[in-house]
């Protein structure tokens, strides 16, 4: 190629190549087909020319050994035009699917010829058109059923007969038959033989004429069927028409044990109905009968929370009401007004002749003006004027309750010194308040301010009766309501819990009615736990500090209370029961394991009381933590204690105990008294559960059968709580200790059986246990890691110079493998390569839609702009306009 620039090099390749320049003289004659080998012949040129003067199209790999005759792929490449091509099938491909990736479904235009640019709107319809009428002719080829006749050499078919070319014919038709059919019939006989060697050849091919006429004879062969059918249907149809009115008699026949205008008389023949010739009007009747038939009625609707809670408060004021008509002896059937108060009977005038008996309705006995109906509006006005008051008593209970949060906050000497202070207070209710017992229980009470007012309430109740009472408070004081209820609902939880406390107190604690209470409680809870919760933390609080004032007495003296009571304990009992105790920080749960765990550890044992309360705390804690499984040290270590206490045992001191856990009151002189005298329980076979209410208050009497117990309880503490801390690290150090001990107190108890089955049963649960995590447990091992390789400095020798023969392994399943991730490793780069031109072509179409809607933006913008803006000329204008005005009208 000539030097130069592009243009003198595109110049002279051009006229190199016969492109341009002169062309030969002379005519030649033209034809087409030497005409289009010329157009290849001169793009293959030009083509040819356009690569040589860009030879950046061509990419060549420079080889490091050529090879004379050997090829090799991929040493030359067109890197634009592969690229081109991927652009260009992405396209078609991976840019359809993109369009198509947020339609939930499409209508793809399969029109002929849509799609094809080089065809006009013309050729398209005309093609369409053909198309369209290829396909009606293919679908109504042989339909028999369409109205279009079918025809057979420009002939209808309809109008042959069907029996034409069997050689039958009608009886009133005249036509002659053939020459060939007569010459047939007349001298060649019908021979039976003729008709064998007929049989015998091989059936001869039906012409297109008898084909045609048994398809159609077998079409009205079956139309005629259906219309029989159809005739047979409409006959049924038609007989059921004629019956309904005989049914319609039956159905609508009058009572004969009605009477009235529209019934007829009893033995009177029924009258015929008469059949009206126009069926129009008897549909019409029957719409205007239908028209006054009963309707169905909707069914009652689900009530709301509200709703219910309205009813049910309705319901008790109705029945209260009832109630007091009954004890005051009055008519319970008087009728009452919407308010619900009973209207007042009318008067009985000087004109009123028409009884002149008096049955003494109307006296009761004191007088006219003393009783009756203004005595019942009375008492049901009190009753509801006492929860106006109800307010006053519960800022008493505020006060009572500031007076205790300020007692908390005072320093720690104060909390040291004082005496013990009850949970709730004692006091019981004055007689002369109390009222007669009702042989019937109230519908209606007011709700409690106060734990006095509570006892109040249920002065004269009992027992059985007290749930009841709490239920109907609270339907009555429902949330939804009145807006003063939920804080007198708040109010009752406290005063609920306080009462729960004050049934437990000895010398008679209610233990059933604790638990027919709890329910309501839990549901007090669950509405307003804010509040529970703080009245609970009071509580705990007000024990914490009783037992910091009874170890400042004294661990050891007798007169300090140190261990929790009756009360105490049901109220650890209440929070465990409505509280999730599996909490890690609980508001509530948390001070309560603390305040738990300071009794069990700080506490000293001193009687048999003491024990007694301390394995309930024991009972407690393995309850808290039956999910979360954590570890209670206090707990075991109690609970080993109570054993050694108790069983008699030949160990001399502390220090001859196994294990390493605290034992301080251990051979103390007050725990000497608390061990178990082995002859006078030896004869005991069925020991009951022990009784902690008794245990507690009578724990001076001294009770071989109260030790037993305890003694079981405790053993078959130590059982659970292994149970439970199987899965735990320090396990065996925990129990190989226990185990020791249960061991040597079976030998020394072996003569109480009840005692020494339930030390067997415990004693081998342990071992097995114990056995299980010796076996599980596994030594502390470094940390694994890979070995590190020792360097070596030996050189690595080749036997072989061949790139290939090194590469090959001998073995041949390895040199598959090798293959195979190699395969897979071109075949991953191959991917991902893809992958990154896909994402690239994406992204270009992205910014391409993006630059496309901000264009269409900024054009919209200046669109609105510029008809701002001419509107704002026009209005300035005009304003021009009306200022030139007034100045000219002010000149004239």
């Amino acid at each position: 190629m000539a030097k130069g620039s592009q243009l003198s090099q595109l110049k002279s390749a051009l006229s190199q190549a016969g492109i341009t320049g002169q062309q030969k003289a002379g005519k030649k004659r033209k034809r087409t087909n030497s005409q289009e080998k010329d157009k290849d012949k001169r793009a293959a040129k030009l083509d040819e020319i356009q690569k040589k003067l860009n030879p950046f199209d061509t990419k060549v790999t420079k080889l490091k050994h050529e090879v004379g005759g050997r090829k090799l792929k991929g040493v030359t490449g067109k890197p634009s035009q592969s690229k081109q091509a991927g652009i260009e099938q992405r396209k078609k491909t991976l840019l359809v699917e993109y369009e198509d990736k947020g339609r939930a479904g499409g209508i793809v235009d399969r029109r002929f010829g849509e799609n094809d640019p080089s065809m006009s709107l013309e050729e398209r319809m005309l093609e369409r058109f053909t198309r369209e009428r290829q396909r009606s002719s293919r679908a109504t080829a042989f339909n028999l059923e369409d109205e279009d006749e079918l025809t057979h050499y420009g002939q209808s078919l309809s109008k042959f007969d069907d029996f034409d070319y069997s050689g039958l014919r009608l009886e009133d038709e005249d036509e002659e038959d053939d020459a060939g059919q007569a010459q047939e019939k007349h001298f060649r006989g019908f021979s039976d033989d003729e008709d064998d060697d007929e049989n015998d050849q091989p059936e001869r091919k039906k012409s297109k004429a008898e084909v045609m006429a048994e398809v159609m004879a077998k079409s009205k062969e079956h139309k005629f069927l259906r219309q029989m059918e159809r005739q047979e249907e409409d006959n049924v149809r038609h007989e059921l028409d004629q019956q309904f009115d005989s049914l319609r008699d039956l159905i609508y026949a009058p009572d004969p044990l009605a009477s009235g205008s529209n019934s007829d008389p009893l033995g009177s023949a029924p009258k015929p109905i008469e059949i009206e010739a126009n069926n129009d009007l008897d549909y019409d009747q029957r719409v205007r009968e239908l028209a006054f038939d009963a309707r169905a009625k909707p069914k009652d609707r689900t009530k709301t929370e509200e709703e219910v809670a309205l009813a049910e408060k309705e319901a008790l004021e109705k029945a209260e009401r009832q109630r007091r008509k009954r004890m005051l002896g009055l008519d319970e059937s008087e009728s009452e007004d919407e308010t619900g108060r009973p209207k007042k009977k009318k008067r009985r005038g000087g004109d009123d002749l028409e009884d002149d008996f008096d049955d003494g309705e109307g006296w009761d006995g004191i007088g006219t003006g003393l009783g009756g109906e203004d005595g019942v509006a009375g008492e049901v006005g009190g009753l509801a004027g006492s929860g106006d008051d109800s307010g006053e008593e519960e800022d008493e209970d505020e006060d009572e309750d500031g007076q205790i949060s300020d007692g908390l906050d005072d320093s720690e000497e104060s909390e040291v010194e004082g005496d013990h202070e009850n949970l709730v207070k004692t006091t019981k209710p004055s007689k002369s308040k109390s009222k007669a017992r009702d042989k019937e229980l109230p519908f209606t009470f007011p709700c409690p301010a106060s734990h006095e007012e509570l006892l109040e309430i249920l002065d004269d109740v009992d027992d059985k009766d007290v749930p009841t009472v709490i239920q109907r408070i609270r339907a009555l004081y429902h949330t939804s309501l009145a807006p003063d209820n939920k804080v007198k609902l708040q109010t009752l939880a406290s005063v609920l819990i306080d009462h729960l406390l004050y049934i437990s107190t000895p010398p008679d604690p209610h233990f059933a009615l604790i638990s027919s209470l709890l329910s309501h409680l839990s549901a007090l809870t669950r509405a307003y736990p804010i509040q529970v919760a703080e009245h609970t933390v009071a509580k705990l609080s007000l024990m914490h500090k009783n037992l910091r004032r009874g170890l400042s007495r004294g661990p050891l003296d007798p007169s300090s209370k140190t261990w929790p009571g009756l009360p105490e304990l049901t109220l650890l009992r209440i929070i465990g029961a409505t509280w999730p105790t599996s909490d890690l920080h609980h508001a509530v749960i948390s001070p309560t394991r603390v305040l738990m765990g300071a009794y069990l550890g700080l506490a000293r044992v001193r009687s048999l009381a003491d024990v007694a309360s301390g394995l309930f705390l024991c009972t407690l804690f393995l309850q808290f933590e039956q999910l979360s499984k954590r570890l209670v040290p206090e707990a075991v270590n109690f609970a080993v204690n109570s054993v050694v206490h108790l069983a008699p045992t030949g160990y001399a001191s502390v220090e001859a105990l196994p294990g390493a856990f605290p034992a301080p009151d251990f051979r103390s002189e007050l725990c000497r008294a608390l061990a178990l005298d082995v002859k006078k329980a030896k004869g005991k076979t069925v020991v009951p559960k022990a009784d902690l209410a008794s245990l507690m208050v009578n724990s001076d009497v001294p009770n071989e059968e109260g030790k037993l117990q305890l003694l079981i309880l405790a053993v078959d503490l130590l059982g659970r709580f292994a149970d439970m801390y199987k899965g735990i690290d320090g396990f065996i150090e925990l129990y190989a200790p226990v185990l020791e001990i249960l061991l040597h107190v079976k030998e020394k108890c072996g003569s109480v059986a009840v005692l020494q089955t339930r030390l067997t049963s415990t004693t081998d649960a342990l071992k097995r246990l114990l056995k299980f995590a010796r076996e599980a447990r596994q030594p502390l091992l470094l940390q694994a890691h890979k070995p590190i390789p020792i360097p070596t400095y030996i050189p690595k020798f080749e036997t072989t110079k061949s790139s290939y023969l090194r590469h090959q392994d001998p073995d041949h399943e390895r040199n598959e493998a090798s293959k195979l991730r190699r395969q897979y490793k071109e075949e991953r780069k191959g991917a991902i390569r893809e992958l990154r031109k896909d994402a690239r072509f994406l992204a270009g179409v992205e910014q391409k839609k993006q630059a496309e809607k901000d264009r269409s933006y900024s054009e919209s913008l200046k669109k609105v702009y510029g008809t701002i803006q001419s509107e704002r000329a026009e209005e300035k204008a005009m304003e021009r306009e009306k200022t030139k005005d007034r100045k000219r009208s002010g000149r004239k």
